[in-house]
């Protein structure tokens, strides 16, 4: 193994793939499959980053090596995961695949360090190997210390050539005013939320409205969480571009196998894999289940 130039933290690994290094943690790129629903099939379009943390050799909670994580040097470690998890999709995923990554902004409080984010994004893609428009930069939940500066980093993310995800959408007005500014290419809708509606027939019919409001929008949708195959069909039948979750297929960490998928939109997988890593077979379109976790009797 050896470090990378000029990217402080990372470590190569002869496979190709890389590592972080952040305090007493090692920090490694998982990557989740997401599925496009197409002529009853699901094919495999895009892959979500998500970091998973280690120490002494053992798996830590990400939410616990986070919090750990003084203020002063979440935007450092914001860095670390999107470099780690660019250098591992342009080392071990499909080349056609879109990959979703993560931004908190609340750490983005001056234009200048906005700025910075981006030429260092760049350099990190050139590296990889990844065109821009692959990106769907994810705008989590938590707030920014100044609208306006989040507001005008997402438009220099977009003038950069990647594309927007508005991330954990409910039902609050401020998710709504969310989309309303920033104007995303994909609305990721938040996984209890997406349950608890899809639990009676008056929240499905909801759901079902606000799929078709965004895709009048010209806005895609990505249901995630889906853990159950209830779930899956009713997304299905909601309208959703995109889904995400266990049902399908549960993160692996680089290298994955999710190169056997080959080309994004151009292999079709099972929408039963489970725990287990998805193959290259067919779905066909299954009858649609009624509402909740059991069918009428």
């Amino acid at each position: 193994m050896s470090r990378s130039i000029g990217l402080a933290h990372i470590i190569r690994h002869d496979d190709g793939t890389s590592s972080g290094v952040w305090g007493i943690y090692t920090l490694q790129s998982a990557f989740q499959p997401i599925f496009a629903f197409k002529e009853g099939k699901l094919l495999v379009v895009a892959f979500e980053g998500l970091i998973r943390p280690f120490r002494d050799g053992e798996p830590q909670s990400p939410m616990t090596f986070f919090s750990t994580c003084p203020a002063a040097d979440r935007l450092h470690v914001e860095a670390l995961t999107r470099t780690l998890h660019l250098l591992n999709a342009g080392a071990c995923l499909p080349q056609e695949a879109s990959i979703f990554i993560n931004f908190d902004p609340s750490v983005f409080t001056e234009r200048a360090v906005a700025d910075n984010a981006l030429r260092e994004m760049r350099l990190v893609l050139h590296e990889a190997g990844i065109d821009p428009g692959r990106v769907v930069c994810e705008v989590t939940e938590q707030r920014s210390a100044s609208q306006e500066t989040l507001y005008e980093f997402v438009a220099a993310l977009r003038g950069n050539g990647f594309r927007i995800a508005v991330d954990d959408y409910g039902a609050d007005d401020s998710d709504i005013n969310r989309v309303k500014e920033l104007r995303p290419d994909i609305v990721k809708f938040d996984a209890r939320w997406i349950t608890q509606l899809m639990e009676s027939g008056a929240g499905f019919a909801l759901l079902t409205a606000m799929v078709k409001s965004f895709e009048e929008q010209a806005i895609r949708t990505v249901f995630e969480g889906l853990e159950e195959g209830w779930q899956l069909d009713l997304a299905e039948k909601s309208g959703a571009s995109m889904v995400q979750g266990y049902v399908l297929a549960r993160p692996e960490l680089a290298p994955t196998s999710f190169h056997a998928f080959g080309k994004a939109g151009e292999e079709t997988v099972s929408a039963t894999a489970g725990a287990e890593p998805a193959t290259a077979t067919p779905r066909t379109a299954r009858p649609t289940k009624a509402f909740g976790r059991r069918t009428s009797p």
